[in-house]
């Protein structure tokens, strides 16, 4: 069966940006305007295609990526919408992940907001090439040079203007096009279907004529043709142009600006035409790598329909209608319906038993897949976010998907036999879609933990469990995920041996422990020569020191950044076994804990408050009450940004502390900046409250 599309006329887009930027509303009005809606939904009225799940509807946020199809000038667009709030980074992280473009969008009022910086570095991460679209510009306050100046400061952008707005605010009415020099004037009456071209007025021309000369000049770095009719006096011609500026978008040398007003669907068929003309297709992106596991080598994987079938599982799901649903970008080969592929990291074959092209939560079933589509599969049983799927005569493993760990806990307790192994059941599938959350079982207590990436993210949780799952349950207070690491160099030695009637036990280890740089978890190092351990013994050695890392002797927290070198110890012919040294190492690691000084190590949290000038007084008090510390101040229009850092321990209920104190006219983005030491005495605070007497 032939593709439907070529390869070249393939696109893979994401679009990201702050929280309430617009990308969900920009969406729809692209599937609108290439036929896949027949009407536009809003996400103030809960009714946008693309915010399917009800906690979607309900807040207008975007939780979940979803994806969809869509066509444009014979051109196929993949799109995955991703949320903006921070506790669901891991739907940006997977979805960058897989895709060869991004449309970053900015609201006109608000510029460069904190987690729009956070997915374009996420995107710089991952090489991807942007489009910028200036969102809004109907909005009172709207500046989009402001936007530009912003991204060149806060992001350390290339921002080229390919288009200039017609006014602003209520003015807002069209677009210059510095490409064709034309004037796109909306025809109010078709719902931004319809628009006049025009000439550039003189009000407007000097300006044109500036950020026409920009783009010439950064054409012209890209393309011989260019430079050569500058150097001339000639004017290069559209698709000459076009060609040169793809060039530079593909580099990640240059970000082309776009604006519009998405609700007032204004600017949304060029941001269509830019899609095509500036984003990569799947054979411009450089190959992925991936390891031979036959051979055990690094080889590239080119986008081919020829080539041997690999893709990447990049989201899992639960659907109500057809059960576990594991979306895939296919990077090379192609793949039928019915047949068999490998998932090399579970060493199993996983049936493709139904391939569906995705469009938000409907769904239209697909015979075969081919290199560049994004698609859905039913009938995988083993599969998790991250695997590779690959042909089953050549096994080859992709590079998997990273995620940060979670920093917030809530105890969770069912309320019958019932409603336990709804729970677990519940708990397990939503492990399976969401890799930042995380379930962990207290061993003393027997309570059952669920932790996540902030308040919102295990509200989120919390809310499908009682909803989707009809799990009923008793919920606590929200925790922070506290951790413990040490702080002297010691030396220690742990043995485990027991003789019994018949083969005994032995194992004897001398280990020496030391802080490790942040963030590094945990470090082994082997120094024995001589064989006085045995080769074989030295991974259970790590194994019962990683073990033993899960639980502190502080309060049982996690123990991270520690390195541990494995100097000496001895071994008995008969009696020394895997398990005696695992004991052994895990029994010397408490003893170092207990001499290295152990302390505390908190969540930080980013904060970042934009407040009117009325109100800066409180928001800096109730900042620093809260052991914060302010690292910067600054005017945008008539508000104050404030950025902090504070603790996370801190940070429950600030949003309705803060609405309270600025009459709801501020607002806050926070997201996790890092694991510090806590002080002595906030140490004892929390010592004392989770052991329950004084230390």
């Amino acid at each position: 069966m032939p593709r439907k599309t070529q390869i070249n006329k393939i696109r893979n887009i994401g679009i990201m940006a702050h929280i309430d930027a617009g990308k969900t509303t920009t969406t729809e009005r692209i599937l609108f305007y290439t036929g896949k809606l027949h009407r536009m939904g809003e996400v103030h009225d809960g009714a946008a295609a693309m915010d399917w799940m009800e906690q979607e509807k309900a807040r207008g946020i975007t939780i979940t990526s979803a994806a969809t199809t869509c066509y444009w000038k014979n051109h196929e667009i993949h799109i995955i919408d991703t949320p903006g709030h921070v506790d669901f980074t891991v739907e940006v992280e997977r979805s960058l992940r897989v895709l060869d473009g991004a449309i970053a969008i900015f609201c006109a009022v608000g510029g460069v907001e904190p987690q729009t910086e956070t997915v374009w570095k996420q995107a710089e991460g991952y090489h991807i090439p942007r489009l910028a679209f200036v969102n809004k510009m109907d909005r009172i306050g709207a500046d989009f040079f402001n936007v530009i100046e912003m991204m060149k400061e806060r992001l350390g952008a290339n921002p080229i203007p390919l288009q200039l707005p017609l006014g602003s605010g209520e003015n807002f009415k069209g677009i210059i096009d510095l490409i064709s020099m034309k004037v796109l004037r909306y025809d109010e009456q078709s719902l931004g279907a319809r628009w006049e071209i025009e000439d550039i007025s003189a009000e407007y021309s000097e300006q044109a004529d500036l950020y026409r000369h920009r783009i010439l000049e950064t054409a012209s770095e890209y393309d011989d043709v260019v430079l050569e009719k500058v150097i001339e006096g000639q004017e290069p011609g559209e698709a000459e142009l076009k060609r040169a500026l793809r060039h530079g978008t593909l580099q990640v040398a240059i970000v082309p600006v776009l604006c519009g007003a998405a609700f007032k669907n204004r600017g949304v068929q060029p941001l269509l035409d830019a899609i095509v003309d500036y984003l990569p297709a799947p054979v411009d992106v450089p190959s992925v790598q991936g390891v031979d596991q036959k051979r055990g080598k690094q080889l590239e994987i080119k986008s081919s329909d020829e080539e041997p079938f690999t893709a990447l599982a990049f989201k899992v799901l639960t659907d109500a209608h057809v059960g576990k649903l594991v979306y895939f970008r296919v990077y090379s080969g192609s793949a039928e319906t019915g047949t068999y592929v490998l998932n090399p990291r579970e060493g199993r074959k996983e049936r493709l038993s139904r391939i569906l092209e995705m469009h938000a939560n409907k769904r239209e079933d697909r015979k075969q897949v081919f290199a560049g589509d994004i698609v859905a599969a039913v009938g995988m049983r083993f599969t998790k976010t991250g695997d590779t799927l690959c042909d089953t005569r050549h096994p080859v493993l992709l590079e998997s998907m990273h995620f940060p760990e979670p920093v917030i806990s809530v105890s969770i307790e069912p309320r019958s036999k019932t409603d336990e192994d709804r729970l677990v059941e519940a708990l397990n599938r939503l492990m399976d879609e969401d890799p930042t959350f995380k379930v962990q079982i207290n061993e003393e207590t027997g309570q059952t933990l669920i932790r996540g990436m902030g308040e919102l993210h295990l509200e989120i949780i919390i809310d499908r469990l009682i909803k989707e799952f009809k799990v009923k349950a008793h919920v606590g207070k929200p925790q922070v995920a506290f951790k413990e690491t040490i702080t002297k160099t010691v030396q220690v030695e742990g043995r485990f041996i027991r003789q019994t009637g018949g083969r005994g036990q032995y194992g004897h280890v001398v280990l020496q422990l030391e802080s490790a740089p942040q963030g590094t978890g945990f470090q082994f190092e082997n120094r024995i020569i001589g064989g006085v351990i045995p080769k074989e013994y030295i991974p259970a050695i790590s194994k019962g020191i990683h073990d033993s890392m899960s639980s502190g002797i502080l309060a049982g927290f996690p123990v991270v950044d520690v390195k541990v070198t494995l100097l000496d110890g001895s071994h008995h012919p008969v009696d020394s076994s895997e398990i005696a040294f695992q004991a052994a190492a895990s029994n010397a690691f408490f003893e170092g804990l207990k001499k290295a000084d152990s302390v505390i190590l908190e969540p930080i949290m980013k904060v970042e408050v934009v407040v009117p000038e009325d109100y800066l007084g409180d928001v800096l008090g109730d900042l620093n009450a809260r052991g914060g510390q302010i690292y910067g101040i600054h005017a945008r229009g008539d508000v104050q940004i404030v950025s902090a850092m504070v603790p996370l321990r801190n940070m429950f209920g600030y949003a309705t502390d803060l609405r309270s104190k600025t009459q709801g006219r501020a607002v806050y983005s926070m997201h996790f900046y890092q694991y510090k030491r806590m002080n002595e005495s906030e140490s004892k605070k929390i010592l004392e409250k989770i052991r329950g007497f004084a230390v």
